[in-house]
């Protein structure tokens, strides 16, 4: 596992690197990770919030490094991930790709990108092959990129270490996240560089246990409408008893995601504020 520095930047394998945003929080952990690839010249995957000093730091890496920094990747439009784009590409004259940005309220309505990716096209990153895979689910525009020489997945927000992935509708989609995590199971991936924490060493493993936690806490929430109809704060309390508190108020968005795919598989509805079997 590589260490998480604060601006520095931290090899991951081959032509890859890692800088850490100054950002902890609840909501990002340890920060927002930007990556930078490339052989001959350099790919920013996720240049963070707004930042100075993580731009700053950004600059220094590829300085460092001794590339330049050529395109900007996002890997969607969350306000942790995406809005140092504008300030890096002033600095570098770097393109923006990456894709469109929902209309949900929660997103960087500042982002544009120059050119808007499609799952399974292949980019040029630098003289390294990075193929584009389109994972709805934890926001709707959700791309990861595989460094398909090193099998390895840069995940963004679908997959994160240590921790579950807030689904918010309506962007965010309990049946399009699932389905999302399944299709990684066709691509050879050896290694995870998430938007949040460390290195993953065990992507299949990972994958796994996910999709089960998350249809374990559908039978917890079928389970309790299996008694009366209820509200989704009514609801939170004992789908998630195991989760602290002060976290509920986060909770009753994945909790609307679980209730949401329910009511398309037709077996629960929703009417007049509750939800019933």
């Amino acid at each position: 596992m590589a260490a998480l520095i604060p601006g520095e930047p931290t090899p991951i394998v081959p032509h890859a690197w890692r800088v850490l945003g100054r950002n902890p929080g609840m909501m990002t952990g340890p920060g927002t990770n930007s990556y930078l690839l490339g052989e001959h010249a350099l790919t920013v995957i996720d240049p963070g919030p707004v930042d100075e000093e993580h731009t700053r730091a950004l600059l220094a890496a590829a300085k460092q490094i001794g590339r330049p920094i050529e395109q900007i990747l996002v890997t969607h439009t969350h306000r942790d991930h995406s809005p140092g784009a504008h300030a890096l590409a002033r600095a570098t004259g770097a393109r923006l790709l990456g894709p469109t940005v929902p209309d949900d309220g929660l997103q960087d309505d500042t982002w544009q990108a120059e050119r808007v990716l499609r799952h399974g096209e292949h980019l040029d990153c630098g003289g390294i092959d990075v193929e584009v895979i389109a994972t709805p689910g934890h926001v709707g525009n959700h791309l990861c990129y595989l460094m398909v020489d090193q099998a390895l997945l840069f995940t963004g927000d679908h997959l994160i270490q240590g921790s579950t992935v807030v689904i918010a509708p309506p962007s965010g989609s309990m049946s399009a996240y699932l389905n999302s995590l399944a299709l990684l199971n066709d691509y050879a991936i050896t290694l995870m560089a998430p938007g949040h924490g460390d290195v993953i060493s065990d992507p299949k493993g990972t994958v796994e246990h996910t999709i089960a936690h998350r249809l374990e806490r559908e039978k917890k929430v079928f389970a309790a409408l299996d008694a009366n109809p209820a509200t989704v704060q009514e609801l939170v309390t004992r789908v998630y008893a195991d989760v602290p508190a002060f976290l509920h108020g986060v909770a009753c968005l994945s909790l609307e995601a679980h209730l949401i795919k329910l009511r398309e598989d037709d077996r629960v509805r929703h009417d007049q504020g509750k939800w019933s079997v």
